[in-house]
Parts: C-alpha cells; sequence; structure tokens
C-alpha cells in the first residue's frame, strides 16, 4: 500500500549535509519525492510503500549529519503524487525567516586527511572545507543559508567544485564554502608596509617569520589575531608592549595534543573539551617548568590553550611545530578587527607582517573561552563555535525579547519561541567602536532570525553605555532589569529552572534598587520579581571607580571599616609600607571616607576579595579585572580546612553579612607570620561557609531548597568546588553555569527572561 508524507523540520538542518542526507536515506528505502531548505528549516514530500514511509521517518532523527540539531519534527498526511524520483529542489523564501544557523566549526576529520594527503587535489589549501565543518555564523549575510547569501558568493566555482556541489551522494553537496585551489580564496604575506612578500610558500615563510622572532597578524575566522613564538619570552613581551596589554594572560595555539603533556596538568573532560568541535580556548593548569614564556601569562598559574581549528592554523602549527601566542587582533579594550583595512591601520604599529586571505568576514566573532569547574565544562566567553546556536528555555515567547546587556563583556540575547539567541562576546563597553558592534550585531541577528521585538530590556545602572543605548532604540515596552536578578535568572533559565530560588549573586559591581553597588547577594528569586534576603556589610568604596584598579584603597576601606582610625598602629607589613609609599594618598583616602566624598557603599564579594588580597601584599594595583582576586585564589592551599569567623546581624530584614570578625583574624594571621596560601585557603572556606550559612537560614523561612550560583566571582574555580561541595552536604540541590558564562557575558539571557516574565 502506497503512502504519501509531508514533513517539516525545525532546527540546524541547514549548510550541515541534511538535504544529502534525505536524499541518500529516501533512496535507501525506495522514496519518492523532494526535499528543499526555506526560511523555517526543510520541508520534505516522499511517498512510497506505507511500512518503508514509516522506517524513513524513524531513521530521520537517529541517523541526522553530525552538526544538525533537530528540533522539531511535524508529519502530515499527503496525496500520492506519482515521483518518478527522488529529488532536491531549489530553496524558498518564505514570509517568516527564521532558521536556525550553525556556529563557525573546526576542521573535520576527512577534511583533515585531505589537508595533509599530496594526492588530494586540495593539499594544503588553507580553505578546504564540507557540510561537516567550516565557516557559518561569520560569513552568512541573510537566510535562507545559500552561496548567493555569504561572502562566498564572489567565488564562482571552478568545473570540479560545481560537480561535487551539486552531486547528492558527495560530502560538499551544498556546501556553500566550498572551494579548492583553482576557484577559491587565497592567502598572501604582506610587510608592515603592506606590500606582498615574495616567496614560493606562504605557510612555510610565515613559520620562519614567527620563529625568527617576529609578530605577524593572521587573518581568521571571526577576526585577526596576533600571533608570535609562545616560547620566547622577548618577542611576547614586546608583544605586549605594542598592544598595551599589561600582565593579562594571552591564549596560546600549541600544534597538537601530544603538546599538552609539555605544558599543562589536565583531565579527561579538559582534553574533551579541547577537542570539541567548537575548539574553545580552556583555561588549564601550568605544569612547573613549563616551558613556555612567563609573559604570556605572569603570575599566573593557568594556561588558555587552544587547538587548530581552520585549515590555515593546523598548516602553519604544523609548519612552525611551536606553540604561538594567538590573542585578539586589537589594542587593549578595543573590539577584534575583522576588516581588512580597518586591520591594516589599527595593526600597523604592532604586526611586523600580515597573513591574509580575500574571504570576506561579515560579522566579527572572537574565540570562546572555557574552563572545566567541579567537573563540567563551564563557558567564560561563548562566542566562536557556539554562536550563534540558541539556547532552549523551559517556556514560550509569544513576545520578541531584546535585551542589551551590561557594561563589561557585553552580550545581547533576544528571545522568540523557545529560544534564546544569546550573541558572541562584543566586549567591554569603553568606546563607541564596541558599542558600534554591539549595535550592528543586533542588527544582523534581527535579520537572521527574523526579529521585531516588543520588549526590551536594560541595565538599572544609568550611566552604562548598553542602557543609554537601550533607551534610544523605538521599542514599546522597556523594562529596567536589576543586574544580580539578572544574573540568578540566567542559571535558572539555563538549567530550565522557574520555580523560585535561593540566588546568590558575588561579583564585583552592580546597580542596586537602593542606589548603592550591590555584589554580595543573596536573594529569593523567582523569573518576574526577587526578594533581598541578605547581603554583605556594606564599606566605603574609596575614590569610586578607582577603588577598582587600586586594591589597596579596599583594604584600607575594610581596615578603617572595622579597627576604625586605631588601623594605623597595625603591625603588618601592608599597613607599614602605606606610611612608606602612600602616606599623602592615606591622608585624603581617609579624609573622604569620613567625609563621604566621592566613597559610594558596596557590598561586593569582588571588592573583598580585593581587600584581602591586597592585605595579603599579593597585589595592590591591577592591570585587568579581576587580577587581584585571581592571583589571590591562585596561591590558596586547596587542602586547608581551616576558616575564619563572620557573623549574620539579622535585627532585621535583609539580614547583613558582617565580615569583621574575618578581617580580625586574618589581621592577627598576618602579624604572626602566617603563610599567605594558608590564609587564601581559610579564606575561600569562610565564603563558602557564608554561602551555606545564609542559604540554610533562608531555607528554614521559606521552605526553598535549590541554590543557584551566578555572578563574576563564581568563575573561582577553588571556590564553586567547596560551595557546591559544603551545599550538596547540608542536602541542598545546587546549580551552576554551564552554557552560558556565570560573569556579565551571561547577563543579556537573566535580562530578557525577567524582562518577558515582567510583562506578561
Amino acid at each position: 500500500m502506497l503512502k504519501a508524507q509531508k514533513i517539516y523540520i525545525e532546527g540546524i538542518v541547514q549548510g550541515v549535509g541534511f538535504r544529502p542526507f534525505i536524499f541518500k536515506l529516501a533512496n535507501e528505502f525506495n522514496l519518492k519525492g523532494y526535499i528543499y531548505n526555506d526560511t523555517n528549516g526543510v520541508y520534505i514530500e516522499v511517498e512510497g510503500e506505507e511500512e518503508a514511509v514509516n522506517e524513513f521517518i524513524k531513521e530521520i532523527p537517529k541517523k541526522a549529519p553530525p552538526l544538525s540539531l533537530i528540533e522539531k519534527i511535524v508529519c502530515e498526511p499527503s496525496e500520492v503524487k506519482g515521483y518518478k524520483e527522488f529529488f532536491i529542489e531549489k530553496s524558498k523564501e518564505g514570509e517568516e525567516k527564521f532558521v536556525l544557523i550553525s556556529p563557525d566549526v573546526s576542521t573535520c576529520e576527512d577534511c583533515f586527511r585531505e589537508l595533509f594527503d599530496p594526492a588530494d587535489r586540495r593539499f594544503r589549501y588553507p580553505f578546504i572545507n564540507c557540510t561537516n565543518c567550516g565557516p557559518r555564523f561569520t560569513i552568512i549575510i541573510d537566510v535562507p543559508y545559500d552561496r548567493p547569501k555569504t561572502t562566498m558568493s564572489v567565488f564562482k566555482m571552478c568545473d570540479k567544485c560545481e560537480h561535487e556541489y551539486h552531486d547528492p551522494s558527495n560530502r560538499r553537496f551544498h556546501a556553500q564554502p566550498n572551494a579548492c585551489p583553482v576557484c577559491g580564496p587565497q592567502i598572501k604575506l604582506l610587510d608592515k608596509n603592506l606590500d606582498e612578500v615574495n616567496c614560493d610558500d606562504v605557510i612555510k615563510e610565515t613559520s620562519k617569520i614567527l620563529r625568527d622572532g617576529f609578530i605577524v597578524a593572521i587573518k581568521g575566522l571571526g577576526g585577526y589575531h596576533l600571533a608570535c613564538d609562545a616560547l620566547n619570552n622577548e618577542v611576547v613581551a614586546e608583544l605586549r608592549k605594542r598592544k598595551l596589554r599589561i600582565e593579562k594572560p594571552f591564549a596560546i595555539m600549541i600544534p597538537s595534543v601530544e603538546w599538552l603533556d609539555k605544558i599543562c596538568e589536565y583531565d579527561e573532560s579538559e582534553i574533551k573539551l579541547l577537542t570539541s568541535i567548537q575548539r574553545p580556548i580552556v583555561l588549564m593548569k601550568k605544569k612547573k617548568n613549563c616551558p613556555i614564556a612567563y609573559e604570556v601569562a605572569p603570575r599566573n598559574s593557568y594556561l588558555g590553550v587552544m587547538l587548530p581549528y581552520t585549515p590555515l592554523h593546523h598548516l602553519l602549527l604544523k609548519e612552525v611545530n611551536i606553540p604561538l601566542v594567538m590573542t585578539s587582533g586589537n589594542l587593549t579594550e578595543e573590539p577584534i578587527a575583522y576588516k581588512d583595512d580597518d586591520a591594516f591601520e589599527r595593526l600597523r604599529n604592532i604586526a611586523d607582517f600580515f597573513l591574509v586571505h580575500n574571504r570576506e568576514i561579515h560579522i566579527r566573532c572572537d574565540d570562546s573561552v572555557a574552563a572545566v569547574i567541579s567537573g563540567k565544562p563551564t563557558m567564560i566567553r561563548r562566542s566562536r563555535g557556539y554562536v550563534p546556536y540558541p539556547i532552549r528555555i523551559p517556556f514560550e515567547a509569544k513576545e520578541h525579547v531584546l535585551a542589551v546587556g551590561g557594561h563589561l563583556k557585553n552580550t545581547f540575547c533576544f528571545l522568540k519561541r523557545r529560544y534564546a539567541f544569546l550573541s558572541h562576546h562584543i566586549g567591554d563597553l569603553e568606546n563607541w567602536a564596541t558599542l558600534k558592534s554591539l549595535i550592528e550585531g543586533v542588527e544582523h541577528f534581527k535579520k537572521l532570525f527574523d526579529l521585531n521585538p516588543k520588549i526590551l530590556a536594560y541595565d538599572m545602572h544609568p550611566e552604562y553605555l548598553s542602557t543609554k543605548y537601550a533607551l534610544e532604540l523605538d521599542i514599546p515596552i522597556k523594562v529596567p532589569v536589576q543586574h544580580h536578578h539578572a544574573h540568578v535568572v540566567s542559571c535558572m533559565a539555563e538549567n530550565n529552572l522557574s520555580e523560585p530560588v535561593i540566588g546568590v549573586a558575588f561579583d564585583g559591581t552592580g546597580f542596586g534598587i537602593d542606589g548603592k553597588i550591590w555584589g554580595g547577594e543573596f536573594l529569593i528569586a523567582e523569573l518576574s520579581k526577587f526578594e533581598r534576603f541578605a547581603h554583605f556589610e556594606y564599606v566605603p568604596l574609596p575614590g569610586g571607580e578607582v577603588s577598582i584598579k587600586e586594591p589597596w584603597r579596599m583594604a584600607v576601606s575594610y581596615l578603617y571599616h572595622t579597627f576604625g582610625h586605631d588601623f594605623v598602629n597595625i603591625e603588618i607589613p601592608f599597613v607599614k609600607n602605606l606610611f612608606e609609599e602612600r602616606e599623602n594618598k592615606l591622608k585624603i583616602l581617609l579624609q573622604i571616607i569620613d567625609k563621604k566624598i566621592n566613597s559610594p557603599f558596596t557590598s561586593a564579594v569582588g571588592r573583598l576579595f580585593d581587600a584581602i588580597s591586597a592585605l595579603c601584599q599579593v597585589r595592590l594595583n591591577v592591570n585587568y579585572e579581576a587580577q587581584a582576586a585571581m592571583e589571590f585564589q591562585m596561591l590558596a592551599d586547596e587542602n586547608e580546612d581551616g576558616y575564619y569567623w563572620f557573623e549574620i546581624n539579622d535585627g532585621s530584614k535583609p539580614l547583613v553579612v558582617n565580615f569583621k570578625p574575618c578581617v580580625e583574624q586574618i589581621v592577627e594571621d598576618l602579624a604572626n607570620g602566617v603563610p599567605i596560601p594558608k590564609i587564601s585557603g581559610k579564606f575561600h572556606n569562610t565564603i563558602a561557609n557564608t554561602i551555606c550559612e545564609v542559604s540554610r537560614r533562608a531555607r528554614v523561612e521559606t521552605g526553598l531548597n535549590k541554590v543557584v550560583l551566578s555572578g563574576g566571582v563564581f568563575q573561582n574555580s577553588l571556590l564553586v568546588e567547596k560551595t557546591v561541595l559544603k551545599l550538596t552536604k547540608l542536602g541542598f540541590e545546587v546549580y551552576t553555569h554551564s552554557k552560558v558564562p556565570p560573569n556579565d557575558g551571561g547577563l543579556s539571557l537573566g535580562q530578557a527572561v525577567v524582562a518577558l516574565f515582567s510583562v506578561v
């Protein structure tokens, strides 16, 4: 008996070899009909023996291509039309442009094998790809995802590539970036005057230049990298000087996994993350006597390591055969350069040479950064390899929502249906260039996913550039969202939680509903609202934002808050050095605290970490965000089981965590010469104990048993591990981040969800 079916499939089903997969599967079952892409996914009509049609439909989700992800299959009966064969039709354009798009992913095993096969026509071709790998997001101009709507449209395929492209049995069938040395993009090497370097082999010449100690700007998938020999301390220091990047760690790219045995300690979960098709930068602990140059990650016990993920990287790293610094092509605080003219202008005083190609990048996209924290992969920066794939949310967004994120590590987020489209990393909104990148990204996503937001979410801080941008947009419903509520809800959303939770949000800065600076918050949080159950005691932030860059100020603030003016008589190195090196600054600082001049109050745990780090003489001034806290963490004795005291002042609501006893005991330890690693270990235990005690009280009062941890402080792997272990022993269900960053890179997801539920 003959049967006919219409089949609608939504998900990542374009540009991933889905149509040739269906073509082959239909022929296996001797079915007739056709398939085409439309702006919602793929549409199939199929007819044949009833049993064969039924089996065909069952096999689709079981055998789908590795890069595809089926979100929905809808089948409807149809009339038998007597098709003579199964064929692939051209893509259709519909009224609604909504299709999920694959991220840029690393070179697949088949292409890697061909890349180094002398008998293959793409031998050593830097742009080899197929439907299972290669560029996607960074070359798409519009949907549906077909070659004319990508930056590959300017390259006319040769006869051989054309044949592959139209052959449903070929791995490159409708691979939109398909190309070869005859018809595709090409590389060339330029000197700093932008004159082409005359050489027989660009890859070999670039390798020699890198080994000789020069800095090369390399055009990649989502922008330019700045590369140099990661074993050469002198050239890495020179790169720092030219890039104006003081001490903040550089990422490195290693030729192969085997290099890890020389440079890092690692486990299977870290290897799995490192070698995944997304190929993120993975934070891994340095080995003792690690040969990587000190200047790559000064005063840091971790390295950011990644593997080659494009054919160009594979060729270069195989040739050079040493680890390379591979850092974003920009000056500090600027967005990554991705347009050639802009890169030549901005990087000319940094790079000695440029390794470029003529495939245009349509949208910039930085490398993703991840770490294994408390046993599971955690995004620190979600970008290349992950974006624009959406995050499934546990509810339906009946209206489109746009959230524009915060000030640091900015991302934006759209909600549509059951999807959250979290953007690539935009960066710190310190200048017009980064704000422009945010604006361009928002417009690009609107086009790709047919987004027309009616609800707009933004941070409550009136001076954030993202907030000012939001208030200028013509969107009817605008919702300000408290920073720490957004943090907690971002973690709730990615963990499919919709019921109330105990939310712990620890970071360095966030505008509170009382006008003060929050950052040590315990919330009874729902998706639409929150109650502030407890917070760390307020202390002055002397000099305002200057204190963020000068942690010694926070140490003084905590000493003054704890001991009053008598702290000047404390016999510890920090106080002694204050009078030797900063006596005049100290007098002014105490005056502005006393007179409450430019000394807003803060409850931020990030600032508390800064204060204790400075008090222990670990870091008095910082050159990048959270440097003091990171270095203090890295010194910690992880096996230390001691702790300090704290008090909870419960005379009124919200509860207040008083850390004066802790500061007093730390001062006592310092005076007695207790080693800093022991103090750091005890301090981490104390913060974990604080979370447990406040959560316990919240459970008694509310009956809630789910604890959500969010905010930049929870990038601290030691703190997360200790906290999760202690909370679990107390019977709590603990939720942490994995899919989105705990830092402000995940903030926009929480903003969007809060705004949606605030107006429903």
